[in-house]
């Protein structure tokens, strides 16, 4: 199945459009206080409602707050949207909040425990977060963590199919192959990004009751392990077959193992449908990766790095085929040795170095083949040389600034330096440094506000900006801004905005 895919590419020309498949970022973190500990404020009262909010949302708990990024071709546009939004959350933090770094939650004792379990303010979603903290416990849902959205562009897919036909009856069913086999391979080789990637050594006091005795010592990844954010043992989902791995997802919902699919956390989800039987018919749109952890050593919580190594990572996942008569033999060896890996001395060679080195090495010829850009050759250069020396992980990195066994210190001192950057900057947004500050506070009230904002230009170049809420769009220039207040013009544009949620009173009691 899918023979030859590479020598298609290439006949085709198709390495640069696949250099350009859509990436979109949801990067979730934890709001923090003055001490260190989870918030006890509420969401921000600025942010419009998470009923609809494209942008800025929260999940397990009202500390944690969501930035969600929209598709993008080019990691650089992906890095600036990423950047604005985080520079609106920065500037739309309440009191002394600020926004802790790390996947793993901050020091957590019974009362903030209690807090988490008191205080949620999504009821649409209330009776599926009851279940998960039955279920799982309350710290298991303060994890946090990167998940990054892949979708190969469909001019790219129509193209490829075109050579397959005799394989297969449809675009869909083709489009469906192409993306499973990338996903089957993420799980078969998780275990290097763990290793590159895995930035959770440690748990902080309050998380595990009693500590794992694998953890207590530094690990590389904590939430990519099986004491992380994974699903139980016993209720794993397939990976072997696309239409096994629908029938599991769906009887495990069926039979109440899974209150939804939203509680399936493998490595890797197929996205695009409503219900898993709906894959078959409409066909998977994109793939959620879920490998990520949180990094401190990029402010924007995964680096520049990390995304154009992931951008020729998956045309090699995509181009190598898996033996059907071994395919559950090497997902299953996949995933146990990203348990291995995720649970090894981050300052220790990982015992897999040897096909780590295949693996680049097979990665160096498919590169050198579609005559990949120097972002791509830089990453994988400088990648190889992490995977060659263990000291420059992420994780491994982290172990020098473990005091006390706790990395709460370094945390807050990330945190503090993290929002004086964003607030000091001379400029409200600086990824929008030529536009004025009217403008600029125009779309962070609009971002605020959940409204999509997209910056275009016409053809003598001039600036456009297309504000969209609910299907319509409203395009404006730079003029149309000037000598306005923000809130005001945008419910003029969009008389159905709703109104901001009232603001609500923890009591702030620590």
């Amino acid at each position: 199945m899918l023979d030859n895919l590479l020598a298609v590419i290439q006949e085709e020309n198709l390495s640069e459009q696949l250099y350009h498949s859509l990436v979109g970022l949801e990067i979730e973190e934890q709001r923090i206080d003055q001490h260190g500990r989870l918030s006890r404020r509420p969401h921000p009262s600025k942010f419009g409602s998470r009923t609809f909010h494209p942008y800025f949302q929260t999940d397990f708990t009202e500390s944690q707050l969501e930035v969600i990024t929209d598709p993008n071709p080019n990691i650089g546009g992906t890095l600036d949207q990423l950047d604005t939004l985080q520079t609106v959350a920065y500037r739309t933090l309440e009191g002394d909040d600020r926004i802790w770094p790390l996947s793993m939650p901050p020091v957590m004792d019974d009362t903030d425990l209690q807090f988490i379990a008191d205080h949620f303010d999504r009821p649409a979603i209330k009776p599926y977060r009851e279940y998960l903290v039955k279920k799982y416990g309350l710290q298991h849902g303060c994890l946090t963590g990167v998940h990054v959205n892949y979708s190969i562009p469909d001019p790219v897919i129509h193209r490829l199919f075109s050579h397959y036909t005799t394989e297969f009856d449809t675009i869909v069913a083709f489009k469906n192959a192409l993306y499973f086999r990338i996903a089957q391979n993420f799980v078969r080789y998780q275990w290097l990004l763990t290793y590159l990637f895995g930035a959770s050594p440690i748990a902080e006091k309050g998380f595990f009751d009693p500590l794992p005795a694998e953890l207590k010592t530094p690990v590389r990844s904590i939430r990519n392990s099986r004491f992380g954010f994974v699903n139980r043992p016993e209720e794993q989902v397939t990976y072997t077959s696309l239409t096994r791995h629908l029938e599991q997802l769906q009887q495990k919902i069926d039979a109440g193992t899974y209150f939804s699919a939203h509680e399936f956390y493998g490595p890797v989800r197929l996205k695009g449908q409503a219900n898993a039987k709906d894959f078959l018919t409409g066909g998977i749109r994109y793939l959620e990766l879920r490998d990520f952890d949180n990094t401190p050593l990029a402010r924007n919580g995964i680096s520049r790095h990390a995304l154009y190594f992931l951008k020729i990572f998956m045309i090699y996942l995509m181009t190598q085929p898996l033996p059907a008569d071994r395919t559950r033999e090497l997902l299953a060896t996949g995933r146990q040795r990203n348990q291995t890996v995720a649970l090894e001395n981050p300052l220790q060679p990982t015992q897999f170095q040897a096909d780590g080195q295949r693996v680049f090495r097979e990665m160096r010829a498919m590169a050198d083949h579609l005559q990949a850009h120097n972002e791509q050759w830089g990453a994988i250069d400088d990648l190889e040389e992490v995977l060659m020396h263990p000291e420059l992980t992420p994780a491994a990195k982290l172990l020098a600034h473990i005091e006390q066994g706790s990395l709460m210190k370094y945390g807050q001192k990330v945190a503090r330096r993290w929002y004086h950057d964003r607030i000091s900057a001379p400029q409200l947004l600086p990824q929008l440094p030529r536009l004025s500050e009217a403008t600029q506070r125009l779309i962070l009230t609009a971002l605020q506000l959940g409204i999509k904002f997209y910056q275009v230009r016409d053809e003598d170049g001039e600036d456009m900006f297309m504000f969209t809420f609910d299907g319509i769009t409203q395009v404006l220039q730079e003029r149309d801004t000037q000598g306005k207040v923000p809130e005001a013009l945008l419910r003029r544009l969009f008389p159905d905005l709703p109104d901001l949620p009232a603001p609500l009173d923890y009591g702030q009691a620590q």
